[in-house]
């Protein structure tokens, strides 16, 4: 027998998606008959809206079947741009736009962008598990700071000052924030990227929901906090969230131009170009407003009510607590009082209630859970329950 050739020392050291693992693991047990309640998947129940799936099959008729321009067809960049002119005063030239194959590659470029082997790269957990895998993949080195529940997971700017290191290149930050939902004030955001800019840093912004906001909380670009925010800040969006399009994979950056263009040579050597119909259907979410804006509220009203009773209820339980989230669709209650590691919580309430959930710790945050909303009412009353049951079972 010949023995193995050795993967590469990128492949031996990556780790595979948690989240993914886990909504998996509960389609697996669902597809087997099983009554599954799944918290796990960032993935909204709602279907695309129908005018942004007519758009791209009429494209598609059409014939618009052929590669197009790497960073995006220019209807879609010049749309995009012209949604952070009306939205935030951000002024960007199309040039300054790409389109990606989903917000993870998007993010991922940025990263690959700006850093480099020996560099390091400050993140703030709980984390989305992709993060520290996109900085090794660069070569770089994650270097996390925990943001708790006691400040209500939002990093501040002395924490911040305190992990700067003359190796650290880049910070990134996610708000509102997958996993916690927790919302940056402009305020708080302008302070904390006040000492990004003090140490020269760069910041990939990462607002993939930042629509997705509750009560009287607001979005901040943090490009537009300062002129030199908008010289150093990579910003990352997409359509899969606000527009429940997560399988068209379609993310968006929007940076400096010397580094909008090294993204976008990148990702002409990785991927080419988004699915060129795809784009078409994403032109017509910015450009449909009306009906755009009518299916966005219908879907973000059904998320404030599912927020509010998963909070309510996980409350009533004794041993959890839980912290409202502002934006986002996930809530990540503490659960640390049972005196169980998450992962085994997590393991033990699928086996025995099946209720799938994502341990924090693979947030960077061990204690807590991520409970997605983004699923029916009946799953999440059902799930909650359960949840409850077994929380009393190990209290007894």
């Amino acid at each position: 027998m010949t023995t193995p050739l050795p993967l590469s020392s990128w492949a031996r050291n990556i780790s595979p998606s948690p989240t993914l693992a886990v909504d998996a693991k509960s389609k697996a047990l669902q597809a087997a008959g099983e009554d599954v309640c799944g918290f796990a998947a960032g993935e909204p129940d709602f279907d695309t809206p129908a005018h942004i799936k007519e758009a791209c099959e009429a494209a598609l008729r059409s014939g618009k079947t052929k590669y197009a321009p790497t960073p995006g067809i220019m209807p879609l960049r010049e749309a995009i741009a012209a949604q952070y002119a009306d939205d935030y005063g951000l002024t960007v030239a199309p040039s300054q736009v790409v389109v990606s194959p989903g917000g993870k590659f998007s993010c991922y470029l940025g990263v690959m962008a700006v850093c480099s082997p020996g560099d390091e790269v400050i993140i703030p957990a709980p984390y989305w598990v992709s993060y520290p895998e996109m900085v090794k993949l660069a070569g770089a080195t994650p270097k996390f700071v925990l943001c708790d529940d006691a400040t209500e997971f939002k990093l501040t700017p002395a924490q911040l000052e305190a992990a700067i290191t003359p190796k650290s290149r880049l910070v990134i930050l996610c708000n509102p924030s997958n996993p916690t939902g927790a919302v940056y004030s402009r305020a708080e955001m302008a302070a904390i990227v006040a000492v990004a800019v003090k140490h020269n840093l760069y910041i990939l912004s990462d607002e993939m929901y930042e629509r997705l906001i509750y009560d009287d909380a607001q979005p901040t670009c943090v490009a537009t906090l300062s002129p030199e925010a908008k010289d150093r800040t990579i910003v990352v969006a997409g359509f899969s969230k606000t527009y429940s399009m997560t399988g068209w994979r379609i993310g968006t950056s929007v940076a400096p131009a010397p580094i909008a263009k090294a993204i976008t040579e990148m990702q002409s050597q990785m991927s080419s170009n988004v699915t060129t119909f795809a784009q078409y259907g994403a032109l017509a979410a910015l450009t449909e407003k009306e009906k755009t804006a009518a299916a966005v509220a219908e879907m973000l009203a059904a998320f404030d009510r599912r927020r509010k009773f998963l909070h309510g209820a996980l409350n009533e339980i004794p041993g959890v607590k839980c912290l409202l989230a502002q934006g986002a669709f996930y809530l990540f209650p503490n659960i640390s009082s049972f005196g169980l590691k998450d992962q085994e919580f997590c393991e033990r309430l699928l086996e025995t209630e099946k209720v799938a959930a994502v341990p924090g710790s693979a947030f960077g945050a061990e204690g807590y859970l991520r409970l997605s909303y983004a699923t029916n009412e009946t799953t999440i009353e059902k799930g909650v329950e359960r949840l409850a049951r077994f929380c009393r079972s190990l209290s007894a």
